[in-house]
């Protein structure tokens, strides 16, 4: 069975929720339909007209890619123009485009957790935040019988976190009362009677990008009929997201040691340097794509180095200035998600019993050459 385009890019969205990008950033179905089956999709940094041929060859009907083909409104479509050359072929083939930018660098488990991780950075948080996430207070009422089955239930579904602790939930016995009414099912008591059950008020917290999540396994694992339960909005928020991520690295580096790891662990053949080749580094701070003007913010939370794309000449020397070291791997440096992407997805899609492929884009959209 293939997933249909509106499945997968609700799979896409679990994992970078649309509300999370930067205002006015480009993300979303940019061209095409979602309303057919997808047989491949193809993941990719950039949609070129290299990448538009690799997914006529893959026989693919969506491409989720990270850069925007369409950034500001277009005035005429003229397809003897590079860009309306790869829009009319994409068309012809029918193949869609969906972006997903600023919400996928912002996102846990996104663009810039895979970068801190792969270069050895740990305990993050990020480096300019954007959003505090909104809690609500789920209260449900449970029979005892069922307790145990519902808090798993609400618990697993991704309730009660609290800081670094999961599973955080509170538990008072009581005694609930109802009368059964003509045409009802009750778990317990009978039509017409007042029923007296033990039952176990069940309190956690749920974030309101999984609410529905959560509120969908609750119902799923309670015995009652009719379930009695409360969403309070919280004037308390969760936790923040923003772009970039600072933290400690396993274990301290020269810069030079760390240009190293970079290429190494970023995949690009050069970068380039800012500052003391032989400084030691203990905190890091890394931006997938142009995140150099947030230096005073990685400098601010104890960055000894800030990893980025597109330092421009004036932003390295005000940098250097104020003592911070850069490394600059390029924009391309974001190619990482192609593979996580793919991959991520791809489980989505078989633990959901789809036979759609997902595949990893293996065109390089770098267009700078290192001589």
């Amino acid at each position: 069975m293939l997933a249909k385009g509106q499945t997968v890019i609700q799979y896409m969205e679990q994992l970078a929720p649309k509300h999370v990008a930067e205002p006015e950033d480009r993300i979303g179905l940019q061209l095409g339909t979602l309303q057919k089956e997808i047989r491949t999709v193809l993941v990719a940094l950039d949609v070129n007209d290299e990448v538009v041929d690799e997914a006529i060859r893959l026989g693919a009907d969506l491409i989720i890619a990270h850069h925007a083909i369409i950034y500001r409104p277009l005035k005429q479509l003229q397809t003897d123009t590079p860009m309306g050359k790869v829009y009319e072929k994409l068309i012809k083939h029918d193949i869609a485009v969906y972006v997903s930018h600023t919400n996928l660098d912002v996102t846990e488990g996104g663009m810039n957790d895979w970068m801190a991780e792969a270069l050895g950075i740990e305990n993050t948080s990020p480096i300019h935040d954007l959003h505090n996430e909104q809690l609500s207070k789920l209260v449900v009422f449970v029979p005892k019988s069922h307790h145990e089955e519902v808090l798993n239930a609400v618990l697993d579904a991704g309730a009660g976190w609290i800081g670094n602790y999961s599973h955080c939930s509170f538990n008072i016995e009581g005694f609930g009362t109802f009368i059964p009414r003509e045409g009802s099912n009750p778990y317990q008591g009978k039509a017409g009677k007042m029923e007296r059950a033990e039952e176990v008020r069940i309190e956690t917290i749920v974030p309101h990008t999984i609410r529905n999540k959560v509120i969908q396994a609750m119902l799923k694992a309670h015995p009652y009929e009719e379930v009695a339960y409360d969403l309070y909005s919280m004037d308390l928020k969760g936790r923040s997201l923003g772009l970039g991520r600072v933290g400690k690295l396993k274990e301290p580096l020269t810069l030079a040691e760390m240009a190293e790891v970079v290429k190494e662990k970023l995949d690009v053949p050069n970068v380039r340097v800012v500052g003391d080749l032989n400084r030691t580094l203990r905190k890091a701070a890394v931006i997938g794509g142009s995140g150099g003007r947030f230096y005073p913010q990685a400098l601010f939370r104890g960055a000894d180095v800030l990893v980025t794309g597109d330092i421009d000449y004036h932003t390295a020397q005000d940098a250097l200035a104020a003592g911070l070291t850069l490394i600059d791997p390029g924009h391309n440096a974001e190619k990482i998600m192609k593979g996580k992407v793919a991959e991520w997805m791809q489980q989505k899609l078989q633990e959901n019993k789809y036979d759609t492929k997902v595949v990893a884009s293996s065109v390089n959209t770098e267009p700078f050459q290192f001589m």
